[in-house]
């Protein structure tokens, strides 16, 4: 009887260590064969690449990818030095494009109204931010259009042509955009900015007035009547609003809340006052 004990604990012991060891042996066994693809890639990749380089060159004379240097020496011509600050000053203006775009334009006002109209509607996401700053830009290169038509008609084709330098190209572009800007811009913000430079007065000449007075007095006009648009948009939907929540309170329903209930009245009156229209419409109406 001892024995055949002595036996069956054998055989189960024999048996426990088998199970324990033979996911190790795999794993082991995973890694090795791991290990052994990695090299034998890393050896023929080796091996190979040397024959490829020679046969490309032999084959061609010439790379498969194109060459780049990056030299910094001494120049002896000051035009070679004239190109290139020019191309640096090119990039430097391609990078602040898109403030000269909503700086500039009407590009401020507009999307700031369109964003009002999402607030008033107390829709977080609908329509998104891509569709509206889409819609703004069309919208803008519409109202833009007489603009930038002047601009390349008097500035960008004759600095094409070679007729006139750079310099001249850029104040005649200039001059459309600054009779734009000073039309939409009120007399009390040019004077802050113009009598921080001790300028008496304001220049009758439009296109007489510095970038650096005019751009920023733009801009708090263009934001003051996008505020005061605005206002007027907000003020229907509040009072669906104030509605709304007193009739909540008056029904004892204070645990409700009143923009769940309101927001389909709003979007309701929205669409039946055709309210994209008035207010495209008075976006355009106010640059006319």
């Amino acid at each position: 009887m001892n024995v055949d004990r002595r036996t069956r604990t054998s055989h189960i012991v024999r048996s426990w260590t088998l199970r324990a060891v033979r996911p190790a042996c795999r794993g082991r066994a995973a890694v090795l064969a791991v290990l052994a693809g990695l090299l034998t890639s890393l050896v023929v990749c080796v091996c190979l690449t040397p024959h490829a380089a020679a046969a490309t060159t032999s084959t061609s004379g010439q790379g498969l990818l194109p060459g780049l240097s990056l030299s910094v020496g001494d120049s002896n011509s000051p035009s070679s030095v004239a190109g290139t600050m020019q191309i640096i000053l090119m990039l430097t203006v391609l990078s602040i494009a898109p403030a000269i775009l909503i700086l500039m334009t009407c590009f401020t006002r507009i999307v700031v109204v369109l964003s009002f109209v999402r607030s008033a509607l107390s829709l977080q996401s609908s329509p998104p931010n891509q569709v509206l700053i889409g819609l703004a830009l069309f919208i803008t290169l519409f109202i833009m259009q007489p603009t930038l038509q002047t601009a390349n008609t008097q500035a960008v084709q004759p600095y094409l042509k070679g007729q006139i330098s750079q310099t001249v190209a850029l104040q005649r572009a200039e001059a459309p955009f600054k009779v734009f800007m000073a039309k939409e811009t009120r007399k009390q913000d040019l004077e802050l900015f113009l009598q921080y430079r001790h300028v008496s007065a304001v220049p009758s000449d439009p296109t007489k007035i510095a970038l650096s007075a005019l751009v920023p007095a733009y801009t708090i006009s263009e934001l003051k009547t996008a505020f005061q648009i605005g206002f007027m948009i907000y003020l229907p939907f509040l009072v669906i609003d104030l509605v709304v929540a007193t009739t909540l309170m008056s029904m004892g329903m204070m645990m409700l809340p009143p923009v769940m209930i309101s927001l389909p009245f709003k979007v309701l009156l929205f669409v039946m006052a055709d309210g994209w229209y008035l207010v495209v419409k008075s976006l355009l109406a106010g640059y006319t």
